[in-house]
């Protein structure tokens, strides 16, 4: 395993070698990497349950006054005779949403600033360059 190069040996070495601010930056550019992806399947996830929203409201358009229309809650249909008080329970659920979804993606953009920055200070520090390590 350690016959050529320095897989084993130098790399351990050169982990100590690293400044505890260092590894401190690596460990919040980890964190900053686990809360950017947490948040972007919260917002995949708020995203899709807007369009259905937008989907359900459209489709609510298009039926007749005569149609019944029934409401899914929990393991139960049940007759929603009241269209009005629906759809507006409908919209209000739909603003909500896109509150949230507008919220997340400021966080998103925020962490995304801060994990850029921190990204290039480490790289400074370990005398990389961006380029070599992105590409």
């Amino acid at each position: 395993m350690g016959g050529r190069g320095r897989p084993g040996g130098a790399g351990s070495e050169t982990v100590k070698d690293i400044s505890p601010q260092l590894q401190n930056q690596i460990a919040q550019y980890q964190q900053l990497q686990n809360q950017l992806q947490v948040l972007g399947t919260q917002r995949v996830q708020l995203e899709a349950k807007l369009r259905e929203i937008e989907g359900t409201l459209e489709e609510l358009g298009k039926i007749s006054g005569e149609t019944p229309i029934y409401k899914s809650i929990g393991m139960l249909l049940v007759r929603q005779d009241d269209r009005e008080a629906l759809k507006k329970e409908l919209e209000e659920h739909k603003e909500t949403l896109t509150i949230r979804v507008k919220s997340i993606q400021k966080q998103e953009k925020s962490l995304s600033e801060r994990y850029e920055d921190l990204a290039g200070k480490i790289q400074s520090a370990l005398g990389t360059t961006p380029s070599a390590a992105e590409g």
